[in-house]
């Protein structure tokens, strides 16, 4: 995990500022696009404002290399060692101040507003929380026993059309859904059922706690409905193709002419044995859970993860965007290994001891 992590980072950061646009010109008012039509002493004094800027940011440093030898006279060899040892010590670059800040859980402060980012994002993960873990539930509660019932019942009328509608589902595309959705469905020119956007309602100073209870599961019910439909088709196909595969296994067919009940053949023995697939998904759930839906948070205006994700890409605030990515990187490394401690845990013949 230590390797993969360190060169995630390393992609990851270069990536970041080889996005186009200068994070110490948009603080300065200078957009990327736009022109300096300043002459003579105002020209100095933007220079003089951005350098200043990409000081404080650290900006003025390089990425990932330094220096060695400034000319020719450096190469002399009696104080190559005495140099290297001075500019390794003494010139740090962007990844290395970045890397160091990290491992003490300082993301830096945000560029845009000056702010440290852990409590800008201290803010925004219990919203993305919220939202993808009641999303997670009632897709597994919905899709696991539809897999289930699919499975004992193949090629019945019932797996028919279910197939058919969840395949639909899939299909359809979450961010033109949830425009539709808040067309038709948010006060526009047709039914004004929903709040199209936010969390709460304005007035909400007004309300008894149980009335802000009722307005924040209300603001939640679109959403959620938008974030979850799309995952019924892959999540029930994944367990109806597992099921399928053990129920015919030979030992299913020693169970029933054994005389066992059918219930218990499936939920007792052939259930245990098909979670694999189930469980490889979840090494997706923990940074999910956190990165939240970038789609979703924007078009309905929730100020989750996902939502200052992306703002910070739009503003190139790169203290922001190597915090969500690296910490949605280790959650999904965690996943991966909680996942392949679970296998042991679901399937007694997977075990991880040497012979």
């Amino acid at each position: 995990m230590i390797p993969t992590i360190f060169m995630i980072t390393i992609i990851s950061f270069g990536i970041s500022r080889l996005a186009p646009g200068d994070p110490a010109k948009m603080k300065a008012g200078m957009g990327a696009g736009q022109q300096d039509m300043s002459t003579g002493q105002g020209e100095d004094l933007n220079e003089e404002i951005l350098k200043l800027i990409r000081k404080q940011w650290n900006l003025d440093k390089p990425l990932f290399y330094f220096t060695i030898f400034e000319n020719q006279n450096d190469l002399n060899p009696k104080s190559i060692f005495s140099r290297l040892t001075f500019r390794f010590n003494g010139l740090k670059n962007q990844y290395h101040i970045w890397t160091m800040n990290t491992l003490k859980l300082d993301f830096g402060k945000s560029f845009r507003d000056n702010e440290p980012v852990i409590d800008k994002m201290k803010s925004r993960i219990p919203v993305t929380m919220t939202l993808n873990f009641i999303a997670i539930f009632i897709t597994y509660v919905i899709s696991i026993p539809l897999g289930i019932y699919s499975a004992i019942n193949d090629k019945s009328l019932f797996e028919r059309i279910t197939t058919f509608i969840v395949f639909i589902l899939y299909s359809l595309p979450s961010f033109w859904i949830g425009i539709l959705a808040i067309t038709f469905l948010c006060g526009g020119d047709f039914f004004d059922i929903f709040p199209y956007a936010g969390l709460h309602s304005t007035y909400l100073e007004n309300m008894t706690p149980f009335e802000k209870f009722l307005d924040y599961v209300w603001h939640l019910i679109l959403p959620i409905i938008i974030i979850t439909y799309g995952s019924f088709a892959y999540l029930s196909r994944q367990m109806r193709t597992s099921m399928l595969e053990v129920v015919r296994q030979d030992y299913i067919r020693t169970a029933r002419s054994k005389g066992l009940a059918e219930k218990t053949i499936i939920f007792k023995h052939a259930l245990r044995n098909s979670l694999i697939p189930i469980v490889t998904m979840l090494a997706s759930l923990l940074p999910a859970m956190i990165s939240g839906s970038i789609i979703i948070e924007t078009i309905f205006s929730i100020p989750g993860m996902g939502l200052l994700g992306y703002e910070a890409i739009m503003s190139r605030d790169y203290p922001i965007v190597m915090a969500v990515f690296t910490i949605s990187s280790v959650l999904t490394l965690f996943g991966i290994l909680i996942a392949d401690i679970l296998y042991s845990v679901v399937d007694p013949r997977i075990t991880f001891n040497k012979n």
